[in-house]
């Protein structure tokens, strides 16, 4: 990161600027044998359509609340790098009656209809796919976003002192979230530029954002983003930290 870094899409910028080439986030699914990778440049893209979708499409403004009903993936941290984009606040899991948008994956939509604001679903297929039938009340991400904007600049600058992120029931500013990720990178075993972290945690506690996202962006590294991870065998999982070169595991 660079000293004036002072919110995730800062460390974003920096990233792409450093070596937009590297892997940043390389996701697997256990459960349907997905495995995709993208690229520092690749990422930026998928979050720069993503805020154009939100600032535009959306009509979010900083300070409004965007509940994230998703799990560890990686367009779920495409969404959250959106979010700090555009200043709006990433409340990962949050109550969608509360949220003045609500974001889910296929298995919470129920939960989702709740929220009086805009929705948008997202099927977590293979490769980003569309849903079959777009579900009742719902945008589909995947048919929204492609013709977003490769290009984003945010109407209003984004204050890194003000709320970015909920988890767990805590709330962050977009500065404490990367001071934190840079102050418990080392512990990760992220110790700069080539460090690769393999993480099996969730997304719904801090340190699953941390290790699956916010301390690999701060520090250069990357991470092996593992969804049903217990699906792995152990063998099978020692081969995965052997050929995507895994310097450090959290699961």
């Amino acid at each position: 990161m660079n000293s004036t870094d002072r919110t995730p899409a800062d460390l974003l910028r920096s990233a792409l600027a450093a070596d937009a080439g590297r892997p940043l986030v390389t996701f697997y699914d256990d459960a349907t044998g997905e495995r995709v990778e993208l690229s520092v440049a690749t990422f930026a893209n998928w979050v720069a359509k993503t805020a154009n979708l939100l600032q535009g499409e959306l009509s979010v403004e900083p300070g409004d609340r965007v509940a994230l009903l998703l799990p560890a993936h990686w367009q779920t941290a495409v969404w959250l790098l959106a979010c700090s984009s555009v200043g709006v606040v990433a409340d990962v899991g949050g109550d969608p009656k509360a949220a003045d948008v609500v974001v889910s994956g296929p298995d919470t939509l129920d939960a989702a209809r709740a929220c009086s604001g805009s929705r948008i679903a997202l099927a977590l297929r293979p490769l980003g796919g569309r849903f079959p039938q777009t579900p009742d009340g719902f945008a589909d991400y995947a048919v929204e976003v492609p013709g977003q904007g490769d290009r984003f600049a945010p109407f209003a600058p984004v204050d890194p002192d003000e709320p970015a992120l909920i988890v767990a029931g805590r709330e962050f500013s977009g500065a404490e979230v990367v001071e934190r990720a840079v102050a418990e990178a080392a512990a990760l075993g992220l110790t700069g530029p080539g460090s690769r972290l393999l993480s099996g945690l969730s997304y719904d506690t801090w340190e699953g954002l941390s290790a699956g996202l916010y301390s690999a962006l701060a520090t250069g590294g990357s991470v092996v983003l593992c969804r049903n991870l217990e699906q792995l065998g152990e063998e099978s999982l020692a081969k995965r930290i052997e050929s995507e070169r895994v310097t450090a595991t959290h699961r």
